[in-house]
Protein backbone atom coordinates (compact mmCIF):
# COMPACT_ATOMS: atom_id res chain seq x y z
CA UNK A 1 0.00 0.00 0.00
CA UNK A 2 3.02 2.39 -0.32
CA UNK A 3 1.65 4.21 -3.00
CA UNK A 4 -1.88 5.19 -1.59
CA UNK A 5 0.16 6.51 1.36
CA UNK A 6 2.54 8.97 -1.00
CA UNK A 7 -0.87 9.70 -2.49
CA UNK A 8 -3.28 10.09 0.15
CA UNK A 9 -0.26 11.85 2.34
CA UNK A 10 0.62 9.10 4.50
CA UNK A 11 4.19 9.62 3.35
CA UNK A 12 4.41 12.99 4.37
CA UNK A 13 3.24 12.66 8.12
CA UNK A 14 0.07 13.52 7.59
CA UNK A 15 -2.32 10.33 8.18
CA UNK A 16 -3.71 7.97 6.14
CA UNK A 17 -7.42 8.69 4.98
CA UNK A 18 -8.06 4.92 5.08
CA UNK A 19 -11.80 5.44 3.75
CA UNK A 20 -10.65 7.55 0.54
CA UNK A 21 -8.20 4.72 -0.01
CA UNK A 22 -10.68 2.33 0.35
CA UNK A 23 -13.28 4.08 -1.98
CA UNK A 24 -10.28 4.41 -4.87
CA UNK A 25 -9.39 0.87 -4.23
CA UNK A 26 -12.73 -0.69 -4.76
CA UNK A 27 -13.22 1.77 -7.70
CA UNK A 28 -10.00 0.51 -9.53
CA UNK A 29 -11.03 -3.23 -8.50
CA UNK A 30 -8.64 -3.80 -6.26
CA UNK A 31 -11.65 -5.25 -3.67
CA UNK A 32 -9.48 -7.22 -1.56
CA UNK A 33 -7.03 -4.32 -1.04
CA UNK A 34 -10.00 -1.77 -0.30
CA UNK A 35 -11.37 -4.08 2.18
CA UNK A 36 -8.06 -4.13 4.65
CA UNK A 37 -8.49 -0.34 4.29
CA UNK A 38 -11.73 -0.42 5.19
CA UNK A 39 -11.56 -2.44 7.79
CA UNK A 40 -8.25 -0.08 9.05
CA UNK A 41 -10.68 3.00 8.41
CA UNK A 42 -13.27 0.90 11.33
CA UNK A 43 -10.49 0.99 14.00
CA UNK A 44 -11.18 5.05 14.20
CA UNK A 45 -15.26 4.83 13.99
CA UNK A 46 -16.11 1.13 14.65
CA UNK A 47 -19.84 1.75 13.97
CA UNK A 48 -19.22 4.16 10.88
CA UNK A 49 -22.24 3.10 8.59
CA UNK A 50 -20.75 4.56 5.74
CA UNK A 51 -17.30 2.55 6.19
CA UNK A 52 -19.44 -0.78 6.97
CA UNK A 53 -21.90 0.00 3.69
CA UNK A 54 -18.64 0.06 1.29
CA UNK A 55 -17.49 -3.13 3.32
CA UNK A 56 -20.52 -4.69 2.51
CA UNK A 57 -20.51 -3.49 -1.30
CA UNK A 58 -16.97 -5.28 -1.43
CA UNK A 59 -17.98 -8.27 0.29
CA UNK A 60 -20.40 -8.54 -2.25
CA UNK A 61 -18.38 -7.89 -4.98
CA UNK A 62 -15.65 -10.92 -4.29
CA UNK A 63 -18.74 -13.30 -3.28
CA UNK A 64 -19.10 -12.87 0.39
CA UNK A 65 -22.53 -12.21 -0.09
CA UNK A 66 -23.58 -14.03 3.84
CA UNK A 67 -20.94 -11.44 4.92
CA UNK A 68 -22.50 -8.64 2.78
CA UNK A 69 -26.12 -9.39 4.41
CA UNK A 70 -24.87 -9.77 7.73
CA UNK A 71 -22.89 -6.13 7.22
CA UNK A 72 -25.90 -4.72 5.97
CA UNK A 73 -28.11 -5.65 8.34
CA UNK A 74 -25.69 -4.26 10.69
CA UNK A 75 -25.43 -0.69 9.15
CA UNK A 76 -29.85 -0.50 9.45
CA UNK A 77 -29.82 -1.95 12.90
CA UNK A 78 -27.59 1.31 13.80
CA UNK A 79 -29.86 3.40 11.21
CA UNK A 80 -32.85 1.95 9.83
CA UNK A 81 -33.37 4.70 6.69
CA UNK A 82 -29.77 3.79 5.27
CA UNK A 83 -30.72 3.63 2.11
CA UNK A 84 -27.50 2.32 0.60
CA UNK A 85 -27.84 -0.76 3.13
CA UNK A 86 -31.82 -1.21 1.92
CA UNK A 87 -31.04 -1.21 -1.85
CA UNK A 88 -27.93 -3.58 -1.74
CA UNK A 89 -29.62 -6.17 1.01
CA UNK A 90 -32.85 -5.93 -1.28
CA UNK A 91 -30.94 -7.33 -4.22
CA UNK A 92 -28.78 -9.87 -2.27
CA UNK A 93 -32.39 -11.06 -1.20
CA UNK A 94 -34.21 -11.34 -4.44
CA UNK A 95 -30.71 -12.91 -5.59
CA UNK A 96 -31.53 -15.86 -2.95
CA UNK A 97 -35.30 -16.04 -3.86
CA UNK A 98 -36.77 -13.71 -0.59
CA UNK A 99 -38.88 -11.37 -2.98
CA UNK A 100 -41.21 -10.67 -0.07
CA UNK A 101 -38.20 -9.36 2.16
CA UNK A 102 -36.23 -7.68 -0.84
CA UNK A 103 -39.73 -5.78 -1.72
CA UNK A 104 -39.90 -4.52 1.68
CA UNK A 105 -36.59 -2.99 1.39
CA UNK A 106 -36.67 -1.80 -2.27
CA UNK A 107 -39.72 -0.12 -0.70
CA UNK A 108 -37.79 1.71 2.17
CA UNK A 109 -34.88 2.65 -0.32
CA UNK A 110 -37.28 4.31 -2.49
CA UNK A 111 -39.42 5.89 0.19
CA UNK A 112 -36.12 8.15 1.01
CA UNK A 113 -33.91 7.89 -1.79
CA UNK A 114 -29.71 9.20 -1.85
CA UNK A 115 -29.54 12.58 -3.25
CA UNK A 116 -26.81 12.85 -6.13
CA UNK A 117 -25.17 12.23 -9.43
CA UNK A 118 -25.26 8.41 -9.09
CA UNK A 119 -28.36 7.78 -7.60
CA UNK A 120 -30.51 8.31 -10.21
CA UNK A 121 -29.56 5.06 -11.74
CA UNK A 122 -30.17 3.06 -8.30
CA UNK A 123 -33.35 4.53 -7.84
CA UNK A 124 -34.57 3.43 -11.43
CA UNK A 125 -33.22 0.39 -11.04
CA UNK A 126 -34.99 -0.05 -7.87
CA UNK A 127 -38.04 1.32 -9.42
CA UNK A 128 -37.91 -1.22 -12.30
CA UNK A 129 -37.15 -4.20 -10.02
CA UNK A 130 -40.10 -3.21 -7.70
CA UNK A 131 -42.47 -2.82 -10.21
CA UNK A 132 -41.75 -6.36 -11.75
CA UNK A 133 -41.89 -8.31 -8.03
CA UNK A 134 -45.40 -6.20 -7.41
CA UNK A 135 -46.71 -7.74 -10.96
CA UNK A 136 -45.78 -10.98 -10.47
CA UNK A 137 -48.42 -13.41 -9.02
CA UNK A 138 -48.04 -14.09 -5.89
CA UNK A 139 -45.74 -17.22 -5.73
CA UNK A 140 -43.81 -16.16 -8.38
Amino acid sequence: MGIWKKLFGGATGHAVNYYREGVELARVGNFHEALTSFRLALRDSPSDTEVLQEIAMVYTRIGMTDDAMKTYRTVLAQNGDAAGAHYGLAFLLLHEGKKDEATNHLRRFLASPPQGPEAGKHIEHAKKTLDELTSLPKGE
